[in-house]
């Protein structure tokens, strides 16, 4: 996949380390847009979601670009109110055709949604999804080490992925050690820090990034790459798109990584997994509001 380096799910499946994600971009235009120019660039990962109300678009885009599909990696959510065995298995076949494919490479449940109750009969259809070979691997977004027990205690399949929110910020050591311990890839959602508005300008980060000839949201992809995450990192301007996409010529010291563990503050920006509701489903910016976020650095 170009020059994107992989990780190995625990079911074998290869996933691109690096993709984009379409979180606020709008359908049509807008998202079609920043998808070519993605894959025009080299990624091949495309991270969306049914609440992302692009889908659509994302299809188009795909079927656009000429990429052989096998090249592609793309990952799509359930959303909340979706949750439960038969409800599941519909809202799938919804995404899969906005999508416009014959199968998804990562489906993920976007919240435990723990009140509601309906984790794991949801994760069930999950793992029914994948036997039926309609998806090539399952996963989960925002799940604590309790979630996943609770998870993993009543189910066959250990998710292949767990989608949090993580930034130097919030790097989520717990969740990741635990993840690491069951062979979990975590992927690393809000990335440059999102909805945290001033990380890019941390000195800290322009001092390192200086010494290599990079920005401070290379240097902190670089820091999620070299911490074995899989990144996704928004951005709906082709200039941008390329350049969180130029990061594979340089590599940061051991000095420069532990310099960075001092950015950690374990304040999250998004919502709290433990009180997320289930809801209805959300219109874009119903969901930006909900969450509390702001927008990213387009």
């Amino acid at each position: 996949m170009n020059d994107v380096p992989t990780v190995t799910l625990n079911n074998g499946v290869q996933m691109p380390q690096l993709g984009l994600g379409v979180w606020q971009a709008k359908d049509g235009e807008e998202v079609e847009s920043a998808v070519l120019a993605a894959l025009e660039v080299g990624y091949r990962l495309i991270d969306t979601a049914a609440v992302y109300g692009n889908e659509t678009g994302v299809g188009r885009a795909i079927a656009k670009s000429g990429v052989p599909r096998d090249e592609l990696f793309v990952t799509t959510k359930l959303w909340n109110s979706d949750q439960g065995y038969d409800k599941t298995l519909d809202a799938f076949d919804k995404s899969l055709t906005r999508l416009g494919l014959d199968y998804i490479d990562l489906y993920l449940i976007h919240w435990p949604v723990p009140a509601a109750g309906k984790m794991v009969e949801t994760w069930r259809a999950f793992e029914q999804l994948y036997s039926d070979k309609k998806v090539r691997a399952i996963g989960v977004c925002n799940f604590t080490p309790q979630h996943l027990e609770l998870l993993m205690h009543d189910t066959a399949v250990v998710p292949a992925v767990n989608q949090v929110e993580l930034h130097p910020r919030f790097t989520q050591q717990e969740t990741r050690d635990f993840c690491k311990a069951h062979g979990i890839q975590v992927e690393s959602w809000s990335p440059i820090g999102g909805g945290g508005g001033d990380l890019l300008s941390e000195p800290l980060l322009k001092e390192i990034g200086d010494k290599y000839g990079k920005s401070p949201a290379q240097t902190v992809i670089r820091w999620h790459l070299q911490n074995e995450l899989v990144v996704i990192p928004k951005s709906t301007h082709s200039a941008r798109i390329a350049e969180n996409f130029d990061v594979f010529d340089f590599e940061l010291s051991d000095d420069d990584m532990s310099a960075m563990r001092s950015l950690d503050t374990k304040s999250r920006v998004g919502a709290d997994p433990d009180t997320m509701n289930a809801g209805v489903p959300l219109g874009l910016a119903q969901f930006a509001h909900k969450l509390g976020l702001v927008k990213w650095r387009k």
